[in-house]
């Protein structure tokens, strides 16, 4: 059987330590994200680098990067990659999006994404997850948490390495929240059964994370303090629980297991993000956007390139 052809769409460029520890960031995501047979092709989407329309029916799924950016800004890449994504849903292709690439997604499809109203997350957080992500996910051994959803189910937690500081505040209409944070309200989300995001990183490793934190700290990003709480909360929590963030996202892209399901959100994961869901239904307005009102018109998109940290 014919390996599966995914795009990459890399926002962000390769730090020194990611060229020197992995050889760049494309290599990161693969190793995480393909297996054998597989073939992953790579846009520098940052600068302009995009694939070509007539290629696009050819890929099973697209993988959106985190980056240094805001997925809320106006650059000329950013409202073009926008405007892929549309297009992409609209060929009901699937999309995950990491960080940035989760925030980018939200934005695209019609949600809100802005600063976090509680600043920067850095390290290893806690994730509670609504039942509906852990289908066809038995096999890993997560830590339970008190809450249970309307059916009695109980919610679960997986740790995940986190660094952003810009958040969803608005999940595009149909969408559903399948895990949140006490820090952070939309951890993860989906909308239908071929979109989804992930705010946190499941492809970072420990060693890019303790990086990361040196960069943020040594720039000025990030105090010292939040950089040392943030080694700590990699110490204390034993690190990510990385086997089932990496298998969530390659059975997402694969076409299984589900991540949603017919039955309704569960409730305790709508009371905890009560300022996210729209409660009228109508499309939301994107904050600079790429297009406000209904569902927009899919643009023709060009394989020229255009104008030359992480979210």
């Amino acid at each position: 059987m014919a390996g599966r052809r995914f795009a990459l769409l890399l926002a962000l460029h390769d730090s020194d330590y990611a060229k020197t520890a992995y050889g760049g960031y494309y290599n990161v995501f693969v190793s995480a994200f393909g297996v054998p047979g597989d073939q992953w092709d790579g846009f520098r989407v940052v600068d302009g680098e995009f694939p070509a329309a007539e290629d696009l029916a050819r890929y099973d799924g697209f993988v959106i990067t985190g980056s240094p950016f805001d997925a809320y800004g106006d650059a000329p890449w950013i409202r073009r990659l926008c405007l892929l994504v549309q297009a992409l849903h609209a060929m009901r292709k699937r999309v995950l999006g990491v960080c940035f690439g989760h925030q980018l997604l939200c934005r695209a499809l019609g949600g809100r994404v802005a600063r976090s109203r509680t600043g920067w997350d850095v390290g290893v957080r806690k994730i509670t997850l609504a039942h509906d992500i852990l289908e066809g996910f038995d096999n890993f051994s997560l830590g339970a948490t008190d809450l249970e959803d309307e059916f009695g189910v109980p919610l679960w937690n997986a740790n995940l390495i986190e660094v952003h500081q810009d958040e969803v505040w608005e999940v595009p209409r149909g969408a559903r929240v399948l895990a949140y944070s006490e820090k952070t309200r939309v951890e993860a989300f989906a909308v239908g059964e071929h979109a989804m995001g992930v705010q946190g990183h499941p492809e970072y490793t420990l060693d890019i994370l303790h990086n990361l934190i040196d960069r943020l700290t040594n720039d000025g990003s990030i105090s010292r303090s939040l950089g040392e709480d943030a080694r700590r909360s990699a110490a204390e929590t034993g690190g990510p629980d990385r086997a089932f963030w990496t298998a969530l996202c390659k059975g997402f892209l694969r076409g299984g297991p589900r991540i949603g399901s017919s039955r309704p959100a569960a409730t305790a994961t709508v009371a905890a993000v009560p300022e996210i869901i729209s409660n009228n239904g109508s499309r939301a307005t994107v904050a600079a956007g790429c297009f406000v009102g209904e569902a927009p018109v899919l643009h023709q998109l060009a394989c020229s390139a255009g104008a030359a940290g992480i979210n």
